[in-house]
């Protein structure tokens, strides 16, 4: 699925914990490990980074490590897209922070812009985070087909215990599908029929896929879309939702118009974006 997964590092307190997150992922995916530093190269900081992936068995992977200088968000993607990652792996702040995190120059561009999809780790840990329970957005857009196929691949390869594809009855629709109707009865039928036609949606696009064990969940929902998503996802206490971005330069625009900022302030779960 990822040849190459590259981590944009700093040396944090979450160094250690991104790094230990890394290499579970790249031992899942058997693929190389690219890691980005944006900042000065010395002797303390190359010895404390050897001496990281030393505790953490990382000596017998595949990895190359860029030091790189400049504006940060420039040389990490351009990183990306000159090594030709398949994964940009990150860390995230959640609530509040994670609001600032992300509506702050670095983190903004680097979602918005970068070439290839983004894993963001909330609570990123040395013993390695769980991906038992993933949320695939599965609302009917020209993209989600492969969102689906690549949230079910993702989901195989960490041998997810139940994975979620959460589909959206339009508003809109069902506004216009009951307009007409007299009774309570005619109403709740027209539902029943659009809930029915987005599961259909769904079980057509994954009837074509290799499933392997997975215990998959069709549901459908309405409502502010992003609000619906995160609210779905903590009551079913998923640990990775799954979405995907086929707009470059308008992340989350057609996914979310107007509740950008009410999902990424309220993130329930780590955050894949799978990018086109």
């Amino acid at each position: 699925m990822y040849t190459k997964i590259a981590l944009a590092i700093a040396f944090s307190p979450r160094i250690e914990a991104l790094i230990a997150e890394v290499k579970r992922l790249v031992l899942l995916f058997d693929t190389e490990l690219l890691l980005i530093h944006v900042g000065t190269k010395t002797p303390q900081l190359e010895e404390k980074l050897d001496q990281l992936l030393q505790r953490h068995g990382c000596d017998k992977l595949r990895i190359k490590v860029l030091w790189l200088e400049g504006k940060p968000v420039k040389m990490i993607l351009k990183a990306c897209e000159e090594e030709k990652v398949d994964l940009l792996v990150a860390g995230a702040l959640k609530q509040e922070g994670l609001f600032k995190y992300y509506m702050g120059t670095v983190g903004r561009k680097i979602i918005r812009k970068a070439p290839c999809s983004v894993l963001t780790l909330i609570e990123p840990k040395v013993e390695t985070s769980e991906f038992s329970r993933i949320v695939i957005n599965g609302t009917q857009l020209e993209f989600t087909p492969q969102v689906i196929e690549q949230g079910l691949e993702f989901s195989k390869i960490v041998k997810a215990d139940l994975v979620s594809i959460l589909n959206e009855i339009k508003l809109y629709g069902l506004q216009m599908g009951t307009a007409g109707e007299d009774s309570e009865d005619e109403i709740s039928q027209t539902r029943r029929r659009l809930v029915q036609n987005e599961i259909e949606y769904v079980e057509k696009i994954i009837d074509k896929l290799d499933k392997g064990n997975l215990k998959i969940n069709i549901k459908v929902t309405g409502g502010k879309w992003a609000v619906e998503l995160a609210r779905f996802c903590e009551k079913t206490d998923a640990n990775l939702l799954v979405v995907g971005d086929d707009r470059r330069l308008n992340f989350f625009d057609r996914l979310f118009p107007h509740d950008l900022e009410e999902l990424l302030s309220t993130l329930p779960c780590n955050l894949l974006i799978v990018k086109k």
